[in-house]
C-alpha cells in the first residue's frame, strides 16, 4: 500500500468547488501545511469552508491567504480576529462574504473527533450561558448546564508531520502533533504533508502518533513559512508599567509574580495568553508543572534567539524551554486534562470581569467575530480561575465592572483577579479586596473600580508577597 502522490499539486487536484477542508496548524503561524496550502491558493478553487483552529498570521503559506484569494465562502474557527492585527478575512466576515461560526478550541477538536468516530454529538459545560451557546439545546446534568455540539466531518483535512512511511503512518515531533489526529480523522481524504518519507517498517510502532488508516495521501513538503511567531513576546515587555495618578502601579512582570504566589507547590497549571505567559518566569524553580491546550505538559520559560525549536511552543505561540519530564500530546488529550478537572488553576487574561465573578476575555467591539481559543474549555470544569489584567485598558476604561459589556467567556467562574493596582478574591460569593499596589489607597483603588466590592478591615500590600527586598 504506498499513499505518496508525487507533488502537493497532485495531492488536492480533486478539490472542488464547495468543499470543506479541515487545516490543522497553532497559533499565528505553527505547524500549516504551507505546500498543500500553496498549492490549493494556486488551483483558485473557491465556495471553500475552512475549519481551523485560526487562520493564521498574515504570510502567503497560511490559511488567511486563501481568504486574501477570494476562496473561501464560510469559516468555522476558534479564531477569526486577533487584537491589532486586522486581516482580509475580517474584511470579508464584516461585508458578509465569508459566514463565521465561532467555536471554542476545545469543542473544535472534540466535534471533529466525534465526527471522525461516528458520533453524532456530545455535551459539553463549555459555553454554557454565553453568546456561542445560544440556539443550542441544554440539560441539566448534577445540577450544572451542558451545551449539545455536534460532530463535525470534512471532505479534507491538510496535516502537517515530521515523518511518514509509505503507508501513511504519521511520526510528529514535540507540540507539533497538536490539532493533526482529530482534524485528519474527520476528513474523507486526509493528505498529510510531511518532512521526510521512509519506507514501511522505518517508523518504530511506537513513534507512530497516527496510524495510516487515517490518512488517504502523503506528500513531501516543497516550501516552508517562516517561523513568524518563533520570537514574539508580549507587546508590550513585562517591565513596562501604568501610572496612576501620577504614581507608577505594578508592572506586567509583578502582576504574574503576584499571581504566581497564588500557585501553590505541587500544581498543575495552564497558562494563557498576555500577562499568564509571564508567569513561567516566576515558576520556573518551583514545583509547578505548566501545561498548554496545545498539547505540552512541563514546559518552563521562553527560550532565547540562539536556542529555540520551533516544535516547541505554548499556547501563546511562543517557543519556550522543555523542562525534564516533561510530555507532548494532542489537543484532545489537552483538554481532556482541563474539562475533568485535573488543572489545579488556570490564569487567564481578560477584557472585563464583573462584580458576579464574570469573566469576558475574547471580543471587543471594535473585533470582527473574536478569538475564543481554548478559554472557554478551560474554565468549563470546576478548576480555580486566576484573572491577570490591568486595572484599566488602554483607552482608560475600566476592566473590573458591575456587569461585563462584551461577550462572556464563562459565567461566575473567577477565584482571584491581579491587576495592577489589586488583588481581589471572590469569597462567599462576591468579590473582595484583599490587598493593594504600595503606594495607592483604599479610596483610590476603588475609585478605579466601578463595582461592588467588599472591603475588609486590614486590606494587605501586593508587594509584601514578593518578600523583604519588593520595592
Amino acid at each position: 500500500m504506498d499513499k505518496v502522490v508525487a507533488s502537493p499539486q497532485a495531492a488536492i487536484a480533486d478539490i472542488r468547488e464547495g468543499a470543506s477542508i479541515a487545516l490543522a496548524g497553532f497559533s499565528v503561524g505553527h505547524g500549516f501545511a504551507s505546500s498543500l496550502i500553496t498549492a490549493l491558493k494556486e488551483k483558485g478553487t473557491r465556495g471553500l469552508t475552512l475549519v481551523c483552529n485560526s487562520l493564521g498570521g498574515p504570510g502567503e503559506l497560511r490559511p488567511v491567504t486563501l481568504c486574501e484569494s477570494r476562496q473561501v465562502s464560510r469559516l468555522i474557527a476558534s479564531f477569526s480576529a486577533r487584537p491589532g492585527q486586522p486581516t482580509e478575512a475580517e474584511r470579508q466576515i464584516a461585508a458578509g462574504d465569508i459566514a463565521l461560526e465561532l467555536v471554542p478550541q476545545g469543542t473544535l477538536v472534540e466535534r471533529l473527533r466525534a465526527g471522525g468516530a461516528g458520533i453524532a454529538g456530545f455535551y459539553t459545560r463549555a459555553s454554557a450561558g454565553t453568546d456561542v451557546a445560544a440556539g443550542k439545546e441544554t440539560r441539566e446534568f448534577n445540577g450544572e448546564t451542558y451545551v449539545f455540539e455536534t460532530g463535525l466531518s470534512v471532505d479534507y483535512a491538510f496535516v502537517r508531520a515530521q515523518r511518514a512511511d509509505r503507508a501513511g503512518n504519521l511520526q510528529f515531533r514535540g507540540g507539533s502533533i497538536s490539532f493533526n489526529p482529530s482534524f485528519a480523522k474527520a476528513a474523507r481524504i486526509a493528505i498529510a504533508e510531511v518532512d521526510e518519507i521512509v519506507e514501511v517498517g522505518e517508523i518504530a510502532p511506537q513513534d507512530v502518533g497516527l496510524a495510516g488508516i487515517f490518512i488517504t495521501r502523503v506528500v513531501k513538503r516543497t516550501v516552508e513559512a517562516e517561523p513568524i511567531a518563533a520570537l514574539k513576546k508580549n507587546r508590550r515587555g513585562g517591565d513596562s508599567f501604568r501610572t496612576y495618578n501620577g504614581k507608577p502601579a505594578l508592572s506586567r512582570n509583578d502582576i504574574a509574580r503576584r499571581a504566581a504566589h497564588l500557585i501553590a507547590d505541587g500544581s498543575y497549571v495552564n497558562l494563557g495568553t498576555g500577562i499568564p505567559t509571564l508567569l513561567a518566569n516566576h515558576v520556573a524553580n518551583r514545583d509547578v508543572v505548566l501545561h498548554a491546550e496545545n498539547g505540552v505538559l512541563g514546559y518552563g520559560p521562553l527560550e532565547d534567539e540562539a536556542r529555540f525549536d520551533r516544535d516547541h511552543y505554548n499556547a501563546s505561540g511562543e517557543f519556550v524551554s522543555i523542562r525534564p519530564g516533561a510530555a507532548f500530546f494532542d489537543s484532545i488529550e489537552s483538554f481532556e486534562m482541563a474539562r475533568s478537572g485535573k488543572l489545579d488553576a488556570v490564569v487567564l487574561g481578560a477584557y472585563q470581569v464583573d462584580e458576579e465573578a464574570n469573566v469576558a476575555n475574547w471580543s471587543t467591539p471594535q473585533m470582527v467575530g473574536g478569538g475564543i481559543g481554548g478559554a472557554m474549555d478551560l474554565v468549563a470544569g470546576s478548576t480555580p480561575l486566576i484573572v491577570t489584567m490591568e486595572h484599566v485598558d488602554g483607552r482608560g476604561e475600566a476592566k473590573l465592572v458591575a456587569k461585563c459589556t462584551y461577550p462572556l467567556t464563562a459565567a461566575r467562574r473567577v477565584n482571584f483577579v491581579v491587576t495592577d493596582l489589586a488583588l481581589l478574591e471572590r469569597v462567599d460569593g462576591r468579590l473582595r479586596l484583599q490587598e493593594i499596589a504600595r503606594g495607592f489607597t483604599v479610596e483610590e483603588v476603588l475609585a478605579m473600580t466601578p463595582m461592588k466590592v467588599d472591603v475588609p478591615d486590614r486590606v494587605g500590600v501586593m508587594q509584601d508577597a514578593f518578600g523583604p527586598d519588593a520595592a
